[in-house]
């Protein structure tokens, strides 16, 4: 009697993409469908019922997409988000890319883990572009995000607007009337928020708004922007949205004689482990991965239990002060 693998090797395919095409999966190739029917029916392949009751059962899987992870705070969420879910008793299935990922990569991923039958999906992503090409996965599972950006889907998000005020009204209260912003990249949602809870809070207490500086997440360009800030004579503050930014533009302040905090006070962004052992330690505002994952799962919970939200507020960043920040000179 034929068995699975007979038909997966008379049709070219993993006996996986024949057990895909019995049980009905929308994502399989209508080419390669054909192709496994076509020897279905030449080798009269009769499946066992016994195996296709044990296949439709319903997977304990979450399917988890996360764009840009070599960077600290994709990669603490998914860890955070991982840790909470296999403590409930979920297994977790990863799909990872860059935040270079074009949509036709980000979809790929999308249907790769819906071809594992989960029970939801995590999308920890970006910005609204990775979110349009997710966004057909949510009329599909429940999808739960970190950030808000994909159409249809739950967030359990951080007030980054309010972690930047934070960071702004600390060193207004130290004295400083100027506050310069190395932002992160375009295209990040998360960027764009400190961005405007820097603006919004300088022009509150009457500050200085110089134009935002860009970065890109990582230390090196935190250094070319502290380089130049110190040869155009730097500014007395700098509010850095990360903390790798930061120990960048610490290292360029150092490398151009401008001391810190006596001459520039510098704050980050997310408490990185490192961040208190900066020279000097580094103010900054802390995120807590571990519960912004924990939060993520119970969301997951709620929607498969189909009650409210116990709570959809966003997690409040703490500001951690240390050795980075005085009062500017007199």
């Amino acid at each position: 009697m034929p068995n699975i693998f007979d038909v997966a090797k008379a049709a070219g395919v993993s006996h996986q993409t024949v057990s895909r095409v019995l049980n009905g999966d929308a994502t399989v190739r209508p080419a390669v469908r054909e192709r496994v029917d076509e020897a279905i029916k030449a080798l009269d392949y009769r499946p066992s019922a016994a195996a296709r009751a044990l296949a439709r059962r319903r997977t304990r899987t979450i399917g988890l997409v996360v764009v840009g992870m070599p960077f600290y705070g994709p990669a603490s969420i998914a860890n955070g988000f991982n840790a909470a879910a296999r403590a409930s008793g979920w297994d977790v299935a990863i799909a990872a890319t860059d935040d270079g990922a074009d949509a036709a990569d980000l979809r790929k991923a999308g249907q790769t883990l819906l071809a594992q039958d989960p029970r939801a999906v995590v999308v920890v992503a970006p910005g609204p572009a990775v979110g349009a090409a997710l966004a057909d996965i949510a009329g599909r599972v429940p999808v739960v995000t970190s950030v808000d950006v994909v159409p249809g889907a739950s967030a359990v998000t951080v007030d980054d607007e309010r972690g930047a005020a934070l960071a702004v009204e600390h060193l207004a209260a130290l004295g400083h009337r100027e506050v310069v912003h190395v932002g992160g990249p375009e295209g990040w949602t998360e960027a764009d928020q400190r961005i405007e809870g820097w603006r919004s809070t300088s022009e509150r207490l009457g500050l200085v708004l110089p134009e935002v500086l860009r970065g890109d997440w990582g230390s090196a360009s935190g250094y070319r922007l502290g380089r130049a800030l110190a040869e155009q004579g730097a500014p007395t503050a700098v509010f850095s949205a990360n903390d790798q930014m930061a120990l960048g533009l610490l290292a360029a302040f150092r490398d151009a004689g401008v001391r810190v905090p006596e001459d520039v006070s510098v704050v980050g962004f997310d408490d990185i482990p490192e961040a208190a052992f900066f020279p000097p330690p580094l103010t900054t505002l802390r995120q807590d991965f571990g519960a912004l994952g924990r939060g993520l799962m119970a969301r997951v919970d709620d929607l498969l239990a189909q009650r409210e939200p116990a709570d959809a507020a966003p997690q409040l960043p703490e500001l951690v002060v240390r050795a980075s920040t005085a009062a500017p000179r007199s």
